[in-house]
């Protein structure tokens, strides 16, 4: 063969490729580049990087969820709480945002049928609750707090009275002793008449008891109510007429178990005997004349 066909066939010939020998990794041996973590921080810019607002977040996911968050309250209703120099109008505005009445009839409340609390004193806390601020959750919660802190406390004035008029009486009737009714009768009539009953039975004292119920007070009228049937009735101090019936009044009141009529060692015993025996005179007087 000569040079020229040589060449022919070496042109005719395929070309081989070159081999290169290449490592393939099995699906068993492939990993997963790990991702290195990168300082959330590094990422603020230097201008940003003592802000307060972001010292909270960790990493890129905590921020994006905060950002997201704050999109979505974009053009909510929001209040704005007032300052230190904020006026009474800028608080109402406020009170009125979060659902405070537009004026103090529009508060409601409901209590029992048997509430202490009337139309006036409602309208009264209605007023006050408006000018606060209150809303009518928070209204409605105090109203009936009261009502039903009144109530527990009616019925422990109530028991406390009772028991206090019980001890009361207890000690009374050991002190009096068979004189017990009368001196009490003669106690009550002076006290109403001084005193009057209204101001006797709505008085209550720290004790729980009435002021016509205390002990002590009872007792005070009931000495001050032996001592005028003895020195009221000073000779020439009495009328010129006097009905048999007012006669009969004053003898009864001299003559009362207890008094210095039956006690001799009294040191009005005899002045009082006298005016007894004086007003027997007057009443043998006057039924004569007529």
């Amino acid at each position: 063969m000569d040079q020229t066909t040589e060449a022919v066939v070496k042109e005719e010939q395929p070309a081989q490729p070159d081999v290169q020998t290449t490592t393939t990794l099995s699906t068993d041996q492939k990993t997963e580049a790990e991702v290195p973590k990168v300082d959330f921080k590094t990422l603020i810019p230097e201008a940003y990087k003592d802000e307060k607002a972001l010292q909270n977040f960790q990493d890129m996911d905590g921020f994006v969820k905060s950002y997201l968050h704050s999109q979505k309250l974009v053009g909510a209703d929001k209040i704005p709480i007032p300052n230190k120099y904020a006026t009474d109008a800028d608080w109402n505005l406020v009170y009125e945002k979060l659902g405070k009445p537009k004026t103090p009839d529009g508060y409601e409340f409901n209590l029992p049928k048997e509430s202490k609390l009337d139309d006036n004193s409602l309208k009264a806390f209605s007023a006050e609750a408006h000018k606060l601020g209150l809303l009518p959750k928070q209204a409605q919660g105090i109203i009936k707090y009261y009502n039903d802190l009144a109530g527990v406390s009616e019925t422990e004035a109530n028991n406390k009275a009772e028991a206090a008029r019980n001890e009361a009486e207890k000690n009374l009737r050991k002190e009096f002793g068979s004189t017990y009714n009368d001196r009490i009768m003669a106690a009550k009539k002076l006290a109403t008449t001084t005193l009057g009953n209204e101001f006797l039975n709505n008085t209550i004292l720290q004790d729980g008891s009435k002021l016509g119920d205390n002990p002590t007070v009872v007792k005070a009228f009931a000495d001050l109510a032996a001592q005028m049937s003895e020195d009221n009735i000073v000779k020439g101090d009495a009328p010129a007429y006097m009905s048999t019936k007012e006669i009969n009044r004053q003898i009864a009141a001299l003559q009362q178990p207890g008094s210095a009529y039956w006690d001799k060692k009294h040191p009005n015993h005899s002045d009082v005997v006298q005016e007894v025996q004086d007003l027997l005179r007057k009443k043998n007087n006057e039924q004569d004349a007529e």
